[in-house]
């Protein structure tokens, strides 16, 4: 059988499963709203943000409200357990398996440049310890730029494994990095967040976390999105690392510096323009485009869209061609070199050392 065909009878499969979950709505998969700043305790609280699922489209409306005091930007109410349950569900596994291993497979550039990040700092580690590897890309990618080094892969999904079975990692750790710090305890020379913390229930017992599992000496290597990034604001709702519902919490730079000193750590690198990735025009572009083209099947719709449906999103999603092609050329050859002198960058990377 084909691949469509397979993926069509994987998603006929699922939809008992989803209309059971989505029978009672989705109030159960919110909690109860925040009055505070989860960073700094603040009562100063406004909505900067209000958006959907824009990439697998499952039903909900997500909030992000912004501190006043400090700029945090946090989802409020957060998704519960259920929540996470049903929203992460084949967004990394499953149905999107096959979709985000090509996705974080095909950055082998963007990898290496995050391993040599450690290059001025650390240029021979032991041990690094990637935590939110996922399949294990970045490891993989990073033993070219540091070959004397052993690349361990931290994940709650069962992608880590897979990780350890393709040579990727040399060892996995499956389940939440706070539960087992304490068995990894000053173990690692480096330990790596690439666009994890903004995934985290709570950010700050993650660092402390990194703390206890990160040698004396040794560094931690932050990456997560820039909130203050000018393109938040200029392409709102359409800015693809604002990816509601999965990121929780969005941490201005000033705030993780400061939270990252408190805990004993010392600031030695920031980085903006090395860790953009330019695909906000792009990823604008296509999201809009997919919001506006009636959506193909999945297994949280109450049932398949019909031979005109799909006539109709593929007919809107050519004539959007142009448009994505122009966006590409701006994004990598008009914008990326200026992205960090006009406040552009989408990520922000710290280099700290626990001391």
């Amino acid at each position: 059988m084909s691949e469509p065909g397979k993926n069509a009878e994987r998603i006929t499969a699922l939809r008992p499963a989803y209309r059971a979950d989505l029978a009672d709505g989705t109030d159960r998969f919110f909690g109860t709203r925040s009055t505070a700043c989860p960073w700094c305790g603040s009562a100063r609280l406004a909505v900067r943000l209000g958006t959907t699922d824009l990439l697998q489209h499952k039903p909900g409306h997500f909030t992000l409200d912004r501190c006043a005091d400090c700029g945090h930007v946090f989802q409020n109410p957060r998704l519960t357990p259920e929540g996470l349950d049903f929203y992460y569900r084949d967004f990394y596994d499953g149905l999107g398996e096959q979709r985000m291993s090509g996705t974080f497979g095909g950055r082998t550039a963007m990898y290496r440049g995050r391993a040599e990040a450690m290059a001025s700092h650390d240029p021979t580690p032991k041990n690094w310890l990637d935590v939110g590897t996922g399949h294990g890309h970045f490891c993989e990618a990073a033993r070219a730029v540091l070959p004397g080094t052993t690349f361990d892969g931290l994940d709650f999904t069962d992608g880590v494994e897979l990780a350890a079975r393709e040579g990727r990692v040399a060892h996995a750790y499956r389940g939440a990095f706070p539960d087992l710090a304490p068995e990894l305890a000053a173990r690692y020379d480096v330990v790596s967040m690439f666009h994890y913390l903004e995934h985290s229930t709570d950010p700050e017992r993650e660092l402390r976390a990194a703390h206890e599992v990160v040698r004396p000496g040794g560094h931690l290597l932050i990456e997560v999105p820039d909130p203050e990034s000018r393109y938040a604001r200029l392409l709102g709702r359409w800015w693809l690392p604002w990816l509601q519902p999965q990121h929780l919490h969005f941490v201005p730079v000033a705030n993780l510096r400061q939270r990252l000193t408190a805990l004993g750590f010392t600031v030695v690198a920031e980085q903006h323009a090395e860790p953009h990735d330019p695909v906000d025009l792009l990823a604008a572009v296509w999201l809009a485009l997919d919001h506006a083209a009636p959506r193909e099947d999945a297994p949280w719709l109450p049932e398949p869209p019909g031979a005109l449906r799909r006539a109709a999103r593929t007919a809107l999603l050519l004539a959007g061609i142009p448009a994505l092609l122009t966006a590409t050329l701006l994004d990598r050859f008009a914008i990326r070199p200026l992205a960090e002198p006009l406040g552009l960058s989408n990520a922000y990377r710290l280099v700290a050392r626990r001391e």
